[in-house]
Protein backbone atom coordinates (compact mmCIF):
# COMPACT_ATOMS: atom_id res chain seq x y z
CA UNK A 1 0.00 0.00 0.00
CA UNK A 2 1.28 3.01 -0.78
CA UNK A 3 0.62 6.50 0.96
CA UNK A 4 2.26 10.38 1.05
CA UNK A 5 1.61 14.35 1.33
CA UNK A 6 -0.99 15.39 -0.82
CA UNK A 7 0.82 16.50 -4.37
CA UNK A 8 -0.91 18.02 -7.86
CA UNK A 9 1.48 17.34 -10.46
CA UNK A 10 1.06 13.97 -12.77
CA UNK A 11 4.27 12.60 -12.83
CA UNK A 12 4.70 13.26 -8.86
CA UNK A 13 1.09 11.41 -8.32
CA UNK A 14 2.40 8.63 -10.63
CA UNK A 15 5.71 8.31 -9.17
CA UNK A 16 3.97 8.27 -5.81
CA UNK A 17 0.80 6.59 -6.42
CA UNK A 18 0.94 5.27 -9.72
CA UNK A 19 1.37 1.56 -10.87
CA UNK A 20 2.13 0.80 -14.81
CA UNK A 21 -1.07 -0.98 -16.56
CA UNK A 22 -2.76 -0.30 -13.02
CA UNK A 23 -2.92 2.70 -11.60
CA UNK A 24 -2.12 6.08 -14.04
CA UNK A 25 -2.88 9.72 -13.91
CA UNK A 26 -3.12 11.89 -17.02
CA UNK A 27 -3.75 15.59 -17.13
CA UNK A 28 -7.09 17.09 -17.95
CA UNK A 29 -8.29 20.51 -18.89
CA UNK A 30 -9.88 21.08 -15.22
CA UNK A 31 -6.37 21.78 -13.70
CA UNK A 32 -7.33 18.08 -11.67
CA UNK A 33 -5.87 15.21 -13.05
CA UNK A 34 -7.79 12.42 -13.76
CA UNK A 35 -6.99 8.59 -12.58
CA UNK A 36 -7.30 5.51 -14.63
CA UNK A 37 -7.66 2.22 -12.84
CA UNK A 38 -7.25 -1.05 -14.69
CA UNK A 39 -6.89 -4.62 -14.52
CA UNK A 40 -8.20 -7.51 -15.94
CA UNK A 41 -11.49 -7.36 -15.68
CA UNK A 42 -12.20 -3.35 -17.10
CA UNK A 43 -11.02 0.09 -16.70
CA UNK A 44 -12.59 3.13 -15.04
CA UNK A 45 -11.35 6.74 -14.90
CA UNK A 46 -11.68 9.13 -12.18
CA UNK A 47 -11.37 13.16 -12.01
CA UNK A 48 -9.82 14.80 -9.09
CA UNK A 49 -11.99 17.82 -9.11
CA UNK A 50 -15.10 15.99 -7.38
CA UNK A 51 -14.13 12.67 -7.32
CA UNK A 52 -16.12 11.98 -10.27
CA UNK A 53 -15.95 8.89 -11.94
CA UNK A 54 -16.46 9.51 -15.93
CA UNK A 55 -15.89 6.79 -17.13
CA UNK A 56 -16.39 2.55 -16.81
CA UNK A 57 -15.97 -0.31 -19.19
CA UNK A 58 -15.89 -3.79 -18.01
CA UNK A 59 -13.01 -5.76 -20.13
CA UNK A 60 -14.77 -7.12 -23.53
CA UNK A 61 -17.97 -4.94 -22.82
CA UNK A 62 -19.22 -1.67 -23.70
CA UNK A 63 -19.35 1.19 -21.43
CA UNK A 64 -21.72 1.47 -18.27
CA UNK A 65 -21.86 5.23 -17.63
CA UNK A 66 -23.13 7.95 -19.76
CA UNK A 67 -20.91 10.75 -20.32
CA UNK A 68 -22.80 13.34 -23.23
CA UNK A 69 -19.39 15.18 -23.83
CA UNK A 70 -15.60 14.49 -24.14
CA UNK A 71 -15.22 15.16 -19.74
CA UNK A 72 -12.39 17.90 -20.89
CA UNK A 73 -15.06 19.78 -22.79
CA UNK A 74 -16.65 21.10 -19.59
CA UNK A 75 -15.52 23.85 -18.01
CA UNK A 76 -13.85 23.50 -14.62
CA UNK A 77 -16.16 24.21 -11.96
CA UNK A 78 -18.87 23.86 -13.48
CA UNK A 79 -21.84 21.00 -12.84
CA UNK A 80 -20.69 17.98 -14.63
CA UNK A 81 -23.86 15.49 -16.06
CA UNK A 82 -23.11 12.16 -16.46
CA UNK A 83 -20.65 9.41 -14.88
CA UNK A 84 -21.05 8.92 -11.24
CA UNK A 85 -21.11 12.04 -8.96
CA UNK A 86 -21.06 12.75 -5.06
CA UNK A 87 -23.36 14.23 -3.73
CA UNK A 88 -22.65 15.52 -0.07
CA UNK A 89 -23.65 16.84 2.48
CA UNK A 90 -27.21 17.77 0.38
CA UNK A 91 -28.91 16.01 -1.92
CA UNK A 92 -30.68 17.90 -4.85
CA UNK A 93 -31.55 21.23 -3.75
CA UNK A 94 -31.27 20.17 0.03
CA UNK A 95 -28.66 22.73 0.67
CA UNK A 96 -29.15 26.10 2.09
CA UNK A 97 -30.62 29.10 0.59
CA UNK A 98 -28.49 29.87 -2.75
CA UNK A 99 -25.75 27.01 -2.47
CA UNK A 100 -25.04 24.79 -5.57
CA UNK A 101 -27.08 21.28 -6.53
CA UNK A 102 -26.04 18.27 -5.04
CA UNK A 103 -23.82 19.74 -2.25
CA UNK A 104 -20.08 20.63 -1.83
CA UNK A 105 -18.02 17.54 -2.64
CA UNK A 106 -19.19 17.30 -6.97
CA UNK A 107 -17.35 20.81 -6.69
CA UNK A 108 -14.22 20.27 -4.54
CA UNK A 109 -10.74 19.35 -6.01
CA UNK A 110 -10.09 16.06 -3.86
CA UNK A 111 -6.39 14.82 -3.10
CA UNK A 112 -5.11 11.28 -3.57
CA UNK A 113 -4.56 9.28 -0.26
CA UNK A 114 -3.43 5.88 -1.11
CA UNK A 115 -3.41 3.47 -3.96
CA UNK A 116 -3.00 -0.55 -3.61
CA UNK A 117 -3.56 -3.55 -6.48
CA UNK A 118 -3.14 -6.98 -6.64
CA UNK A 119 -3.71 -9.78 -9.53
CA UNK A 120 -7.64 -9.01 -8.73
CA UNK A 121 -8.16 -5.51 -7.88
CA UNK A 122 -6.99 -2.27 -8.19
CA UNK A 123 -7.87 0.71 -5.47
CA UNK A 124 -7.64 4.14 -5.36
CA UNK A 125 -8.60 6.33 -1.68
CA UNK A 126 -9.47 9.89 -2.39
CA UNK A 127 -10.04 12.37 0.32
CA UNK A 128 -11.45 16.06 0.81
CA UNK A 129 -12.46 17.84 3.83
CA UNK A 130 -13.52 20.96 4.93
CA UNK A 131 -11.91 24.80 5.01
CA UNK A 132 -12.48 28.19 4.71
CA UNK A 133 -13.96 28.26 1.14
CA UNK A 134 -16.86 25.32 2.21
CA UNK A 135 -17.35 26.83 5.79
CA UNK A 136 -18.42 30.04 3.52
CA UNK A 137 -21.30 28.05 2.32
CA UNK A 138 -22.22 25.51 5.19
CA UNK A 139 -20.44 26.32 8.59
CA UNK A 140 -19.44 22.62 9.74
CA UNK A 141 -15.93 20.51 9.78
CA UNK A 142 -15.95 17.73 8.31
CA UNK A 143 -14.00 14.94 6.43
CA UNK A 144 -15.18 12.44 3.23
CA UNK A 145 -12.84 9.41 2.10
CA UNK A 146 -13.68 8.13 -0.71
CA UNK A 147 -11.93 4.00 -2.21
CA UNK A 148 -13.10 3.51 -5.98
CA UNK A 149 -11.98 -0.05 -7.10
CA UNK A 150 -12.39 -1.90 -9.89
CA UNK A 151 -12.59 -6.37 -9.64
CA UNK A 152 -15.25 -7.65 -11.10
CA UNK A 153 -17.29 -4.63 -10.40
CA UNK A 154 -17.04 -1.17 -9.79
CA UNK A 155 -17.61 -0.14 -6.63
CA UNK A 156 -17.32 3.54 -4.29
CA UNK A 157 -17.75 3.13 -0.77
CA UNK A 158 -17.74 7.01 0.83
CA UNK A 159 -16.77 7.50 4.26
CA UNK A 160 -18.15 11.17 5.56
CA UNK A 161 -16.68 12.28 9.05
CA UNK A 162 -17.63 14.53 11.30
CA UNK A 163 -14.34 16.64 12.71
CA UNK A 164 -16.57 19.39 14.04
CA UNK A 165 -17.50 20.34 17.45
CA UNK A 166 -21.42 20.26 16.52
CA UNK A 167 -23.63 17.34 15.21
CA UNK A 168 -25.40 18.20 11.44
CA UNK A 169 -27.42 16.82 9.36
CA UNK A 170 -26.89 15.20 6.00
CA UNK A 171 -28.92 14.06 2.82
CA UNK A 172 -26.46 12.75 0.18
CA UNK A 173 -26.35 10.12 -2.79
CA UNK A 174 -24.32 8.69 -5.51
CA UNK A 175 -25.68 9.89 -8.94
CA UNK A 176 -24.76 7.63 -11.38
CA UNK A 177 -25.76 7.92 -15.28
CA UNK A 178 -26.23 4.91 -16.97
CA UNK A 179 -25.77 4.68 -20.70
CA UNK A 180 -28.71 2.49 -22.39
CA UNK A 181 -28.98 2.34 -26.02
CA UNK A 182 -32.55 3.52 -25.81
CA UNK A 183 -34.43 5.20 -22.57
CA UNK A 184 -37.86 3.69 -24.24
CA UNK A 185 -36.36 0.06 -23.78
CA UNK A 186 -34.75 0.19 -20.23
CA UNK A 187 -36.61 -0.39 -16.96
CA UNK A 188 -35.35 -1.11 -13.32
CA UNK A 189 -36.35 -4.34 -11.51
CA UNK A 190 -36.13 -4.39 -7.29
CA UNK A 191 -38.40 -1.83 -6.48
CA UNK A 192 -41.60 -3.82 -5.89
CA UNK A 193 -43.70 -3.50 -2.95
CA UNK A 194 -41.93 0.09 -2.34
CA UNK A 195 -43.84 2.88 -1.37
CA UNK A 196 -42.57 5.83 -4.06
CA UNK A 197 -43.23 9.18 -4.56
CA UNK A 198 -43.46 10.55 -8.34
CA UNK A 199 -42.42 13.94 -8.55
CA UNK A 200 -45.03 14.46 -11.41
CA UNK A 201 -47.39 13.61 -9.02
CA UNK A 202 -46.08 14.87 -5.63
CA UNK A 203 -49.25 15.12 -3.95
CA UNK A 204 -50.17 11.25 -4.29
CA UNK A 205 -48.35 9.42 -1.16
CA UNK A 206 -47.74 6.57 -0.19
CA UNK A 207 -48.59 4.27 -2.88
CA UNK A 208 -47.21 1.16 -3.02
CA UNK A 209 -45.15 -0.35 -6.53
CA UNK A 210 -45.92 -3.39 -8.04
CA UNK A 211 -43.87 -3.73 -11.16
CA UNK A 212 -40.64 -3.04 -13.17
CA UNK A 213 -40.23 0.67 -13.58
CA UNK A 214 -41.65 2.15 -17.01
CA UNK A 215 -38.81 4.66 -17.47
CA UNK A 216 -40.62 6.20 -20.43
CA UNK A 217 -42.40 9.23 -18.44
CA UNK A 218 -39.98 11.65 -17.36
CA UNK A 219 -39.24 12.79 -14.03
CA UNK A 220 -38.17 11.05 -10.97
CA UNK A 221 -39.42 8.66 -8.48
CA UNK A 222 -38.53 8.17 -5.22
CA UNK A 223 -38.48 5.15 -3.18
CA UNK A 224 -38.27 4.03 0.57
CA UNK A 225 -36.14 1.41 -0.36
CA UNK A 226 -36.50 -2.36 1.95
CA UNK A 227 -33.90 -4.27 0.36
CA UNK A 228 -30.79 -3.00 -1.74
CA UNK A 229 -30.03 -5.13 -4.76
CA UNK A 230 -31.35 -3.52 -8.21
CA UNK A 231 -31.18 -4.36 -11.45
CA UNK A 232 -31.06 -1.75 -14.63
CA UNK A 233 -32.36 -3.65 -17.59
CA UNK A 234 -31.17 -2.40 -20.97
CA UNK A 235 -33.62 -4.55 -23.60
CA UNK A 236 -32.28 -2.62 -26.72
CA UNK A 237 -28.40 -4.02 -25.61
CA UNK A 238 -29.81 -6.93 -23.95
CA UNK A 239 -27.54 -6.50 -20.99
CA UNK A 240 -28.54 -6.11 -16.93
CA UNK A 241 -26.35 -3.36 -15.03
CA UNK A 242 -26.96 -4.98 -11.40
CA UNK A 243 -26.33 -2.65 -8.50
CA UNK A 244 -25.88 -3.17 -5.04
CA UNK A 245 -25.36 -0.25 -2.23
CA UNK A 246 -25.41 0.37 1.56
CA UNK A 247 -26.10 3.14 3.72
CA UNK A 248 -28.74 4.75 1.51
CA UNK A 249 -32.38 5.55 2.85
CA UNK A 250 -33.61 6.03 -0.38
CA UNK A 251 -33.77 4.85 -4.53
CA UNK A 252 -34.05 7.85 -7.04
CA UNK A 253 -34.55 6.79 -10.33
CA UNK A 254 -34.50 9.83 -13.05
CA UNK A 255 -34.83 10.44 -16.62
CA UNK A 256 -35.32 14.38 -17.86
CA UNK A 257 -37.90 13.67 -20.51
CA UNK A 258 -37.31 15.41 -23.57
CA UNK A 259 -38.63 18.91 -22.03
CA UNK A 260 -36.88 19.21 -19.22
CA UNK A 261 -33.73 17.61 -20.83
CA UNK A 262 -33.67 21.47 -22.65
CA UNK A 263 -32.66 22.80 -19.27
CA UNK A 264 -29.34 21.03 -19.96
CA UNK A 265 -27.53 21.72 -22.76
CA UNK A 266 -24.79 19.01 -22.74
CA UNK A 267 -27.69 16.35 -23.25
CA UNK A 268 -27.54 17.37 -26.59
CA UNK A 269 -31.35 16.87 -28.68
CA UNK A 270 -31.82 13.46 -28.25
CA UNK A 271 -29.10 12.89 -25.57
CA UNK A 272 -31.87 12.35 -22.77
CA UNK A 273 -32.81 8.67 -24.28
CA UNK A 274 -29.38 7.52 -23.56
CA UNK A 275 -29.31 7.46 -20.03
CA UNK A 276 -31.18 6.07 -16.98
CA UNK A 277 -30.30 7.23 -13.81
CA UNK A 278 -30.59 5.02 -10.31
CA UNK A 279 -29.14 6.46 -7.18
CA UNK A 280 -28.82 5.35 -3.53
CA UNK A 281 -29.37 8.46 -1.53
CA UNK A 282 -30.43 9.99 1.56
CA UNK A 283 -33.03 12.14 0.73
CA UNK A 284 -35.13 15.18 1.03
CA UNK A 285 -34.91 16.00 4.54
CA UNK A 286 -36.93 14.03 6.12
CA UNK A 287 -34.62 10.96 6.25
CA UNK A 288 -31.51 12.93 6.46
CA UNK A 289 -29.40 11.21 9.42
CA UNK A 290 -27.39 13.06 12.12
CA UNK A 291 -23.85 12.85 12.77
CA UNK A 292 -22.68 13.58 15.94
CA UNK A 293 -19.22 14.88 17.08
CA UNK A 294 -16.63 11.72 15.89
CA UNK A 295 -19.16 9.98 14.08
CA UNK A 296 -18.86 8.53 11.05
CA UNK A 297 -21.15 7.51 8.55
CA UNK A 298 -20.53 5.13 5.37
CA UNK A 299 -22.34 4.77 2.08
CA UNK A 300 -21.43 2.09 -1.03
CA UNK A 301 -22.59 1.26 -4.39
CA UNK A 302 -21.16 -1.52 -6.60
CA UNK A 303 -22.06 -1.95 -10.16
CA UNK A 304 -21.44 -5.14 -12.71
CA UNK A 305 -23.03 -5.17 -16.09
CA UNK A 306 -23.63 -8.46 -17.31
CA UNK A 307 -25.36 -10.06 -20.95
CA UNK A 308 -28.73 -10.69 -20.56
CA UNK A 309 -29.46 -14.28 -20.60
CA UNK A 310 -33.35 -14.39 -18.92
CA UNK A 311 -32.23 -15.15 -15.72
CA UNK A 312 -32.43 -11.89 -14.03
CA UNK A 313 -35.78 -11.40 -14.82
CA UNK A 314 -36.87 -14.73 -12.94
CA UNK A 315 -34.76 -13.74 -9.80
CA UNK A 316 -37.06 -10.59 -9.29
CA UNK A 317 -40.52 -12.00 -10.74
Amino acid sequence: MKAAPRNDACDDLNRLYGAPGRIVFRPSQHDAPIAVLANQYGSAEISLFGAQTISYRPTGNLPVLYMPHPYDAKRAGTEIHGGIPVCWPWFAGNGPEGAPMHGLARYGRWQVKSSEYSEDVSELTLGYASDASTRAIWPHDFELELKISISMKLTLSLRATNTGKDAFDVTEGFHPYFLVRERDRAEVLGVDGCTFTDTNEPEKLGRVWTGGYDVRVGGSKIYDVTKYEYVLMDHALDRAIAIVSRGNRRLVVWNPGEESAQDVASFGVEGWRKFVCVEPCSTPRDVAYTLAPGESHDLLIAIQSVPNDGSVHARHA
